[in-house]
């Protein structure tokens, strides 16, 4: 599978994209990616700036899981209906289990409950927090500052995250690239990597099962855990009520991919799809994935909470239907 789009995808109608619902299985998937960031949390680009991105390249269904917030989701949305796009309501979620910091995303087809939305203001309030920690620990380690510094990469009052950080630590000379910065100071086990304030994985599962959505283990071959150890997180996961984990995160290697969706499928939970974007010029674009291997594992919009999302696309009403000859 490729979702990069093609030159004729880049210049389809939405009309001329190939329907969601035909993809019965995850290699056969085309023009999906539901791990999106923009400036509403640690993306560079804004809502609208990155829906006419994906439109660019071709895709159709997405969703914008911006951490521990929806704040983008009202521009997003109006975006995608001005494409003919369907958008997903979604937000990456923090949380700990057995001291490790896990990302889950919480698709919300019906939206955000209202008990949802008091516990993102828990989240925001969790992550200044966790911000003026990691700033105190960097100014030991030499960024002078840090926490004006990565307000000023932020450029709003959004919750600041590490990547503002690593940014900061490159501008300062302390680090060569992004990368750079979280392999020294940011990544896990690291001394700016600060876990305390998250919530349990059990507790934020609950919240999106409450709110009528679909938990899913975001990126689970990047926490470093060994197999064993990440069956572990899958069953405490299902155990909580979680559905689903990302079969394909971005690039994988293909041999890695495929046995983790032998143990997704072990564990019966569903797969999904995403590049974890979250700005241009970098090695990965919206809809840029790994090939996901054939396998059994049943895709994420398959799910019966995700039947509104994936039902064909009507025509946009600025564009002409196909089935029908303008009248102009």
């Amino acid at each position: 599978m490729s979702v990069a789009a093609s030159d004729s995808e880049k210049t389809a109608a939405p009309s001329e994209r190939a329907p969601l619902t035909a993809a019965t299985s995850l290699d056969e998937a085309r023009g999906i990616d539901l791990h999106l960031h923009s400036s509403a949390s640690d993306g560079r680009l804004t809502p609208t700036e990155l829906v006419d991105l994906c439109h660019a390249k071709g895709l159709s269904h997405i969703a914008l899981t911006d951490h521990d917030t929806l704040a983008g989701v009202a521009e997003a949305r109006e975006r995608c209906a001005h494409h003919g796009m369907r958008l997903l309501c979604a937000s990456e979620l923090s949380c700990q289990w057995r001291g490790m910091t896990i990302h889950v995303v919480a698709l919300l087809p019906q939206g955000p409950s209202a008990a949802f939305d008091v516990s993102l203001v828990g989240l925001a309030e969790a992550r200044v927090r966790r911000a003026e920690e990691i700033a105190r620990r960097l100014e030991k380690l030499g960024l002078d500052d840090a926490l004006a510094r990565a307000r000023a990469i932020a450029g709003s009052e959004r919750p600041l995250g590490r990547p503002d950080f690593a940014q900061a630590l490159v501008d300062a000379g302390l680090a060569a690239d992004r990368q750079a910065a979280f392999k020294r100071y940011l990544g896990a086990g690291k001394r700016g990597d600060v876990k305390t304030h998250w919530p349990a994985l059990e507790t934020v599962v609950g919240w999106i099962v409450e709110a009528g959505g679909v938990a899913v283990v975001a990126h689970p071959l990047r926490y470093g855990m060994t197999r064993r150890k990440r069956d572990l997180l899958f069953e405490a996961f299902i155990g909580a009520g979680g559905q689903a984990a990302e079969l394909v995160s971005g690039y994988q290697n293909r041999d890695t991919t495929f046995d983790l969706s032998r143990q997704l499928a072990h564990h019966e939970l569903y797969g999904s799809l995403g590049s974890d974007f979250h700005f241009p010029g970098g090695a990965l674009a919206p809809g840029t994935l790994s090939p996901a291997p054939r396998s059994h594992v049943r895709p994420v919009w398959a799910h019966p909470a995700l039947a509104d999302f994936v039902t064909p696309i009507e025509p946009s009403p600025t564009e002409p239907s196909l089935a029908e000859p303008s009248s102009t």
